[in-house]
Order: structure tokens, then C-alpha cells, then sequence
């Protein structure tokens, strides 16, 4: 494209159903997906038809996330009979009694359940070359081919599909390898490569020359790239840059708040003020290669023996993970080429077919590779459900882009492989063989030895949403937590199902809406395996529910897993992992964006090391008095929400309910907030008390008044529109927006839906009767008079935040004690008002039975237009307004299985773990401290590297096919003191056993000069001191003579009960010998067995 090009349209990808009979989007049910897709997209997907192919955990996994998504309907086939190995994987093949029924008959009915508007079928087709026949292949939007072992079948289907024009992803899952691959035709359009807003920031300057540089405020940064297109509007003394059918490509990104495009300006005008650029998303056109050229082995004119590995393989080829995994993505895909020539699945766990394999090997694979190429045909005949989540999430996100030209394909091959979480050495033909059990597969890779283990582990998931009800998927095909081997699933989440989990937390339906989340997972993971030791809660974890989760709650557990849609509840669980040396499990999605961490004891950082910095919260004045984006003035409607229907409300039920003892309590929070909160009494009791919906009306009309006119006019009488400030620049310029008035107009929508909104929530808040009736409230409002606008003297508005912090509010009306003395005197009895019944209101996002979001997003627009800001609909404006996060089945699926491939690493070291965590630390501290609790006995020792490299912490972006995984970060050692070189970590800490005795302070203090040679200078527990070396000599004997616990009640005020054993303190210590002040962790004392 060149300068100056016209804006493309936005029309891309066309659907196969075309006919008017496609429903509305429901968008009480795909309300999270919608803000990862939109609404054009999911319109495409309403519209396709995709088929399936393979009905193992993967092609499941994928059907699975394909209905959820919305599709108008899903074909699967697979007339494979039911076996002990498809369990391990296949969520939904649980049922023994089912054995020997076709895979698709066992899913169908599960599938089925699923979404009311995906209309799933089988597939009916007597062979191969009968399913694959253009004609039939023509019908479907897509087509999923799944674990087929055969690559000419692949290739077969893959001619079909481009030469009637549908896109196929293959998809292959074995053992711990397995790959995506696609083929989206020889020009796949795709539409916006990574589903982000366009960005757009404000212009502070533009130069006049052949290829202008924009400079942007400095705030402000751009985050544009080289290519990227971009339009202008509202560019002061440049007319030719707003020209809004025109865009401008980036030539070159010179910082991070300037960049070049290609648009010469030379006579363009000069440069005075103002200008908004934004980012314009141009289709691109990608080209896919046909599947057998990708399979260069499968070419009968190719002989691997001759050949080198760059002969068959092209890394443009790949998507790559990361460096380390680069060379075996390349290898792992020759290597399922030869599977195919080989024509069988090897035995599990025995070499016997490696010879076989090679033979389809370049030599220098065959020489350098063969541990990768060993533990390929060891694990190939199994399937593990944690893989299955990976690959059939990522293969189901692709469909998707597929038919809606959403974001960036894998072009074109994904290969992935979990060769960490295999034990070592490998297990052996014996213990990789069938037992005639739903984990055969799991068994077949992993051995039944690590089969025994994951049954006894013990595993906190926190939080049953999205990715908790994914990672219970996983857990109950891997058999985690079986009651017969004294294991454990504990849950615990306090929200309940509403109707837009359904679209993404798949083990809920619609007869649960309304229950408990945890309950619901807890029995419908039971449906799945009901060998499973499930207990459930419904409290939030935190310093509030201590005695629920107590020492006898963690301390049996092997691990916890974080499914949480905030950071606090991360972070206090962070800190309990770290007390109780348990292995932390993160993860979190945003969209198609998610992420997984693990936290080990003493072997890496925390969740808590490290964090992104705080969100920039909208500064008040720009709330109050100078918007510029849709964002600003949605807060400010939110805000208003707040004050006019909740804390208005809550006020005056506090004034009747409670009388002078409120105002006594409101004087002593000083004259600002007292005027505020009298102010909203004397509306609701006295100048605009409603007693009929009418009042209410009324009401709604004169706030418009007051907040889109006469407030308006009041700033534009304190800064006119063609104001110059001190250093001769235009007031209003920048990021500051000149606003207008509006006159009310019942004839404008928007005027209307803000009174309809306005009155029913004001009825709603009065317990007054509201309307629906349009024309009801618009004969009343014609009925209404509002008086005319004098602006109000006295009154400062401050220009920046600098002004408003300084006093204390943007808007700072002088406060006297005689004005507040007057609306006292004003205010009536409250016993006037014993029929009044108030209700505050809190908001709710997401029912649109109530007016909330109405009222929120008429009042956002209106302030919208009267600062001429783009406008934003209801459905963006709740996103916004009700701080959704976007959500999609496919990248909670992936998270989760990332999530449990680390928990089969953490099982290989459980005994580690569970018996001397000690010995993966690095802290010269935690070797003193075990030689201190083992009487100097020599400890086993662990290549800490070596168990670090084996994890993964991860970062993924599904839209734009981006794909890292990275070894955690070893935990930070802190020095203990400034000489010598001792250290010591977060994990770290001083234990101290009275061995079921209460120690005396003495003898606390004696035992911590003998065992760490420590003296004690201070003691204390929470926020209370309970030693120092300052105390009286006649009080510090005291001390010294009572029990711990004693001092921890009546100093540190510590309420203990019956199931306490543990106090924690922090100790200020000197090095017994040299008197240097030492560093020390905190230390953990028992008291109680």
C-alpha cells in the first residue's frame, strides 16, 4: 500500500452460511468471549461448520472448545472403538460399560450439552475415501484431521480441502510430543493480526519534511511498529493530514514517543496544535504450502540415509517455542514422519522398534539425537491428557482464525514436546504396560511407578472458574487424588455460576446457575472419576478464614494450584505457600493471552519476587473536567452510578436510621465530606423527594441539566474555549478537549435512555414503582421545567492535577462552618420519614434485566459528546465499566495443561520435597539450619540445575501464535550480614521446636545461641515487641521467665486456639563471637505437637 491509500474496508473473511436464519449473538453467554473476538467475528463463527476428524483426548479437547465458541454446528467422526488407553486423555470417555462403542458415540451426548446454539452431529461415512470426497468436504468451513498416524492420509485430505477452498489443521498427540500444522490455502486474509484496540495517542507536534516525524505528548507513548498504518484527525494547521480517506504508513520508529511516516509535509501547512493519530488494522494476505511439502519424507524420491537434516527440514517452516526447544521441533517432526512409514505404534516403553525408526533418520539425527528419538518410541503409543489441553486448545484457536481471519495463524507448523516431565531413567517395558485401567495411556509414558504417585498426591485448587474447572479435567483423566490412596482435590470458590461461565467453565450447565461454583465442580469432577477425593468449599482464602485453612488443612498437601482473577489473592496465597513450603502453581489468562509460573521451595523466586507495576489510575481532574478518551468518561459514570444511587442513598439511610449520632460522626471527618453527604440528605428528603415515578423523572431531568449543561457552561465561564494560558499557548489543546452544552432533546435517543435509566434507578433506590413505557416518561419530561443557568460565583476548578491535589479536590467550593450550619438547621426529623423505604444500589455489570449498565453507558456517551469523544456502545461500555476480563475456552485449555505438565515434574521430587526441601536451596543459611535440626548429620544433596532445568515457567499469546517458555528464576539469596559470605533466601527460616513444651523466652533464647550461635537483641510477634534489649532489667527477667505463648496473648494480643501449633517471630540478632549484627529469616516456633 502507498501513502495516501485508502482506509481499507473492514469487510474480511466470508462465512459459508450466508441466510438470514443466523440469531442474534447471545450476548449474556458469549459476553467474555466477545471481547477477545468481537462481534463480526463471532457472527462468523455463528455462520461455520466444522468437522472433526479423531476422537482421542485431543480431537475431544478440540470439539470440546470448537462448541463452546460458538460455531452454527460441529461434525465429528471417529468409529474407533472405545479403549483402556483413550481414558487417560478423553475427558469425556469415563464410562467403563462403554468400552468397545464407537468414540463418537461416547462424546456425542457430552458434546451436545454443551451450547444450545451449536447444533453437533456425527459424521456418517463406510470409509476413508468416502469421508474425504470433495463434495462432502466442500460443505464444512473447516476440517480438523486428529492423530491420524498415517501421513498420506494427511496429504490425501489436504489436496481435497484446497482444491474446494476449506482450511485444515492437523493435529498429532503422542506421548509428550505432538505438533499443530496448517493449511489455510494459498491466500488466507487476515484481518487483524493481534485483536488489540488500534492504538491512538495525541500529537504534540509534526515536522514539515519530505517524511514527517510525529512527535507525541510526552506521556504519551506510541507502541506503533515499522508497517503499521495510521490515520489523523483534528491536526491543527495541516488540513491535509485529516483527510479521513487517507492513512499514512510508519516508516521508522525513532523513540518511543516519535516516529516517521511517509507522508511529505513539506507544503502541507505549519504545525500549531492538537491532533489525535490512530492505528488503522490493514488486512494481510497469507500464503500457506501445501502439507506434502512439508513432509519431505514421505516423498518417495527422498532417502533419509542421504540426506541431512536442513534437506528435510526448512525452519520457516516452525513456530518456535524457544532456542533450547528449536532443534528437537525439528527432529520430533521427522520423527512422526517416520512413525508413518513405519506404519505401527511401538510397544511402550521398549527400544525394540528404534532400529525401525532410524532407518527413516538422516545420519546426523541418528547420532546426535537418539535419547530423543529412545524417548519417542517409548511414550508414542500413550496419550496424556495435560497434552491434550495444550495441543487441543491451541488446534481449536486456529480453527477459529480459520473461518473468521481473527488474528495471526502458526505458519505453519507448531511442534511441542514436554521431555522434562518424563521420569529418568525412562520407565521400563513392565511398568509401561496396560493394566486393563482408565489410566493405560497416562501409563504407557509415564510408567505405573509415577502412575502410583500422582494417585496419592494431595493438590489446593484455588478458585473453580475457568482454569480450575479445566485443571480438574486434567486431574481426573491423570487420576490425581484418588481416595483409595489417601489422596486429595480440595476446592475452594465463593462466587456462584451465572450465565456467561457457561461458555468457557465447561463442567457447569445451565440447571447450575446460581450454585456454588465449587459445589458444581466438585460434583461434576466426580461424574468424570468417582475414585476422586474431593472436598469442596465456598469461602475466599484469606487472614479471614485462617482456622478453616489451617496448619492440619496444608500441611498434608503436596501443592496448590492458583486459578484467580486477582492479584491480592495470589499474593496471600504466595505467602502462605511460602510459611508452609508448598510448590505454587500460577496461572492466569487475559484473552488469548495467558501465562503459568511455578513456585518451588528454596529453588526458586516466589510469585511476590516479581510483579508488573500498578495500573495508572485516571487522574482526578481529567475525570472531573477534561476527558479525552471513551475510558474517562465511562469512570466517570461509574462514578456517578456510585454517588447517586448508592452513597446518596446509603447518606440519608444513615441519617434516618441513626440521626445526630450521624452527624456527630460526619463532623469529625472535617467540612468537605461533611457538606457532601448533607447535601445528598436534603435532595433525598427535602428538595427532590420522590413519592411517584413522575418525581423520579422529574429528578433525571434536572441532573441532565446539571451535568451535561450548566455544568459545562460553569467551566467554559472559568476557562472560555478561546483562553490563552501563562506561557501563550491555547487553553484548550493538548489532551485538553474545549467541551459544549447540550440542550435536551426527547427526540435524540440517547437523551431518552439516559432519562429512562436515571428514573428507574432513582424509583429503584426510593422502592418506588419504575416504567418501561418510552412514551410515559417522555410525556412527563415535557412536563418538567428546569431553571435557567447563572454561573455560580466563587467557584475554583483546577487546570491540572498538580491544582487539585494541592486542593484536595478538582472542583474546591469554599466551605464555612455557616453554610454548614444552615443545611443543618435545614435538615427535617428523621421521624418524618418512618414510611421511607431506601435500598442502595449496587452495580451490576452483567444483568441486563436491571438498568445499571443502561444508565452507566447513556451517561458515559452524553459526556462522550459533550467533549466530542467517540462513543462507545453498551457492550464495550461494560467491558470497560465493569472491569470484565476477556476470556476463551482455548487459552484456559492450554494454561491448565501447561499447569499439570509441571505437576508431573513436581511428583518425580515429592520425596524431596516432602521430607528436606532444604537441599534444594542455595543459601549457606539453610545448610546451617539443617545441620542445626539434624545434630550435624551429613544430608543427601541434589544437582539443583539439574531439577531447575527441568521446569517451565511460560508466556503465551495465542493470537499472535507466540509461544515462550523459560526455566524459573532461582530464588534471590540475601546476605546475613556485611562481612563474611553467609546467605539466606524467602524460603528460608529458623525453626525452633519445644517438642510439645511451651518454651520459657530464657530458654528460647539459650537454644538459639547454642544451635545458630545468635544472640537475641529483639523479639517480636506481629506488631508487638516482646524482648528488646532496652527493657527495664526487673521487667526483662519477667520475660525471659514466661512462656512464649504467654507473651504472644497479653503483649501481641495473638488469640490462639486448640488447633494452633505454630507462632512466628521476627528476630534482630548479633553474631554470638564477633557482636555484628546479623540478618536473620523469621523464625517459625512450635509449641504444641
Amino acid at each position: 500500500m502507498q501513502r495516501g491509500d485508502p482506509v481499507p474496508p473492514t469487510s474480511g473473511v466470508s462465512a459459508q452460511r450466508t441466510d438470514s436464519t443466523i440469531a442474534a449473538i447471545d450476548e449474556s453467554l458469549y459476553s467474555r468471549q466477545l471481547y477477545v473476538m468481537g462481534h463480526e467475528a463471532q457472527r462468523r463463527l455463528a455462520a461455520a461448520t466444522v468437522l472433526v476428524i479423531g476422537l482421542t483426548g485431543t480431537g475431544t479437547e478440540i470439539a470440546k472448545d470448537l462448541a463452546l465458541a460458538g460455531f452454527h454446528a460441529l461434525h465429528i467422526y471417529d468409529p474407533t472403538p472405545l479403549a483402556w488407553r483413550h481414558m487417560a486423555a478423553n475427558f469425556y470417555a469415563y464410562d467403563e460399560t462403554q468400552l468397545g462403542v464407537p468414540l463418537q458415540t461416547v462424546v456425542l451426548p457430552h458434546l451436545m450439552e454443551l451450547n444450545p446454539y451449536c447444533h453437533i452431529q456425527t459424521e456418517t461415512a463406510e470409509s476413508w475415501a468416502a469421508l474425504v470426497e470433495p463434495d462432502r468436504i466442500r460443505r464444512f468451513s473447516a476440517v480438523v484431521l486428529v492423530n491420524e498416524l498415517s501421513i498420506e492420509k494427511h496429504i490425501e485430505l489436504d489436496r481435497v480441502c484446497r482444491s474446494v477452498r476449506v482450511p485444515l489443521v492437523v493435529v498429532q498427540s503422542r506421548g509428550v510430543f505432538g505438533y499443530v500444522m496448517n493449511d489455510f490455502g494459498d491466500a488466507h486474509t487476515v484481518l487483524d493480526e493481534n485483536g488489540e484496540d488500534p492504538r491512538s495517542i495525541h500529537v504534540n507536534h509534526i515536522s514539515n519534511e519530505e517524511r514527517a516525524c510525529v512527535t507525541c505528548l510526552e506521556d504519551q507513548r506510541h507502541d506503533l511498529e515499522e508497517g503499521m498504518y495510521v490515520i489523523f484527525t483534528e491536526v491543527d494547521g495541516m488540513p491535509m493530514l485529516n483527510d479521513p480517506k487517507s492513512m499514512f504508513r510508519v516508516v521508522q520508529v525513532t523513540s518511543p514517543y516519535s516516529f516517521v511516516i511517509d507522508a511529505d509535509t513539506r507544503d502541507a501547512g505549519v504545525y500549531r496544535c492538537g491532533g489525535i493519530v490512530t492505528e488503522v488494522k490493514v488486512p494481510r494476505t497469507v500464503h500457506f504450502r501445501p502439507l506434502e511439502a512439508l513432509y519431505r519424507i514421505q516423498d518417495p524420491a527422498c532417502i533419509p540415509c542421504n540426506a541431512s537434516l536442513a534437506d528435510l527440514i526448512d525452519e520457516s517452516w516452525f513456530v518456535s517455542l524457544d532456542v533450547m526447544n528449536q532443534e528437537r521441533a525439528f527432529v520430533s517432526h521427522l520423527l512422526f514422519q517416520a512413525l508413518s512409514r513405519l506404519g505401527r505404534l511401538p510397544a511402550s516403553g521398549a527400544d525394540a522398534e528404534m532400529s525401525a525408526l532410524m532407518a527413516w533418520l538422516p545420519p546426523e539425527v541418528q547420532e546426535k539425537h537418539e535419547a530423543l528419538v529412545r524417548a519417542f518410541v517409548r511414550t508414542a503409543n500413550g496419550e496424556l491428557a495435560p497434552m491434550a489441553s495444550i495441543l487441543g486448545g491451541i488446534a481449536a484457536q486456529e480453527v477459529l482464525k480459520a473461518v473468521t481471519g481473527k488474528f495471526t495463524p502458526i505458519h505453519q507448523i507448531f511442534s511441542f514436546n514436554a521431555l522434562e516431565a518424563l521420569p529418568t531413567p525412562l520407565p521400563s517395558e513392565a511398568e509401561c504396560a496396560p493394566r486393563g485401567c482408565r489410566y493405560d495411556g497416562q501409563i504407557a509414558v509415564l510408567g505405573r511407578p509415577l502412575q502410583e504417585t500422582i494417585h496419592e498426591l494431595a493438590y489446593f485448587c484455588v478458585g473453580a472458574g475457568a482454569i480450575g474447572a479445566e485443571l480438574l479435567k486434567c486431574w481426573a483423566c491423570m487420576g490425581l487424588g484418588l481416595a483409595d490412596h489417601k489422596g486429595l482435590i480440595a476446592i475452594t470458590d465463593m462466587d456462584t455460576i451465572e450465565r456467561s461461565n457457561l461458555n468457557r467453565q465447561f463442567l457447569f450447565r445451565a440447571t447450575d446457575i446460581g450454585r456454588s461454583k465449587s459445589l458444581a465442580a466438585r460434583d461434576a469432577v466426580l461424574r468424570l472419576n468417582p475414585a476422586l477425593h474431593v472436598q469442596a468449599h465456598e469461602v475466599r482464602v484469606g487472614p479471614d478464614t485462617e482456622q478453616i485453612f489451617s496448619d492440619d488443612f496444608w500441611e498434608p498437601l503436596d501443592g496448590v494450584c492458583t486459578a484467580l482473577d486477582n492479584v491480592d489473592a495470589r499474593l496471600y496465597i504466595d505467602q502462605r505457600c511460602i510459611y508452609y513450603l508448598k510448590p505454587m502453581l500460577d496461572s492466569g489468562t487475559l484473552g488469548t493471552k495467558g501465562s503459568t509460573q511455578v513456585v518451588i521451595p528454596y529453588l526458586t523466586e516466589s510469585y511476590g519476587s516479581s510483579r508488573d507495576p500498578p495500573e495508572k489510575s485516571i487522574p482526578m481532574c481529567t475525570l472531573k473536567n477534561f476527558p479525552y478518551r471513551i475510558e474517562h468518561t465511562l469512570q466517570w459514570a461509574r462514578d456517578l452510578f456510585e454517588g447517586l444511587f448508592k452513597a446518596s442513598v446509603e447518606d440519608t439511610q444513615q441519617y434516618l436510621q441513626r440521626g445526630s449520632e450521624y452527624i456527630v460522626e460526619l463532623e469529625k471527618q472535617g467540612p468537605g465530606i461533611m457538606v457532601g453527604a448533607l447535601e445528598n440528605v436534603l435532595e433525598n428528603l427535602q428538595t427532590h423527594r420522590p413519592e411517584s415515578f413522575a418525581d423520579c423523572v422529574t429528578w433525571a431531568r434536572v441532573k441532565f441539566e446539571d451535568l451535561y449543561t450548566n455544568n459545562i457552561r460553569q467551566l467554559l465561564h472559568a476557562f472560555p474555549s478561546d483562553m490563552i494560558d501563562s506561557s501563550g499557548q491555547p487553553f484548550w489543546s493538548g489532551t485538553k478537549r474545549a467541551p459544549k452544552p447540550i440542550q435536551f432533546n426527547p427526540d435524540d435517543s440517547l437523551h431518552m435512555d439516559f432519562m429512562m435509566a436515571a428514573a428507574n434507578l432513582r424509583a429503584e433506590s426510593f422502592g418506588i414503582a419504575g416504567s418501561r413505557d418510552r412514551q410515559q416518561v417522555r410525556a412527563l419530561v415535557a412536563d418538567v421545567s428546569v431553571p435557567a443557568f447563572e454561573p455560580r460565583a466563587g467557584v475554583k476548578i483546577a487546570a491540572s492535577e498538580e491544582e487539585a491535589q494541592a486542593s484536595g479536590a478538582a472542583v474546591a467550593p469554599s466551605v464555612d462552618q455557616q453554610r454548614v450550619e444552615q443545611m443543618l438547621a435545614r435538615l427535617p426529623p428523621p421521624e418524618q420519614f418512618s414510611s421511607i423505604h431506601l435500598q442502595p444500589l449496587d452495580f451490576e455489570k452483567d444483568s441486563d434485566e436491571r438498568w445499571d449498565m443502561d444508565f452507566v453507558t447513556a451517561a458515559s456517551n452524553l459526556r462522550a459528546v459533550n467533549y466530542a469523544i467517540p462513543l462507545a456502545d453498551k457492550h464495550k461500555s461494560r467491558g470497560i465499566a465493569g472491569r470484565i476480563i476477556p476470556a476463551i475456552a482455548t487459552s484456559t485449555a492450554l494454561v491448565a495443561g501447561l499447569v499439570c505438565l509441571e505437576i508431573y515434574k513436581l511428583a518425580h521430587i515429592r520425596p524431596v520435597l516432602r521430607t528436606n526441601p532444604r537441599i534444594l536451596s542455595a543459601s549457606t543459611f539453610s545448610s546451617i539450619a539443617t545441620a542445626a535440626t539434624t545434630n550435624g548429620a551429613r544430608e543427601a544433596t541434589v544437582d539443583r540445575a539439574k531439577v531447575l532445568e527441568r521446569f517451565r515457567n511460560s508466556y503465551v499469546n495465542l493470537a499472535l501464535s507466540l509461544f515462550h517458555l523459560s526455566e524459573p528464576i532461582q530464588a534471590p539469596l540475601q546476605p546475613m550480614s556485611n562481612s563474611g559470605n553467609r546467605t539466606f533466601s524467602l524460603w528460608d527460616r529458623m525453626e525452633v521446636d519445644g517438642g510439645g513444651r511451651d518454651l520459657t523466652l530464657a530458654e528460647f533464647m539459650d537454644y538459639f545461641e547454642r544451635a545458630f550461635g545468635l544472640h537475641i537483641s529483639m523479639l517480636s510477634c506481629g506488631v508487638a515487641i516482646l524482648f528488646s534489649g532496652w527493657l527495664a532489667p526487673k521487667k526483662a527477667a519477667e520475660r525471659r521467665a514466661t512462656p512464649l505463648t504467654e507473651l504472644a496473648r497479653t503483649i501481641g494480643k495473638i488469640q490462639l486456639t486448640e488447633k494452633d501449633r505454630y507462632l512466628v517471630f521476627e528476630v534482630m540478632a548479633e553474631d554470638a563471637s564477633s557482636g555484628e549484627e546479623v540478618e536473620v529469616p523469621f523464625v517459625r516456633y512450635r509449641f504444641r505437637l
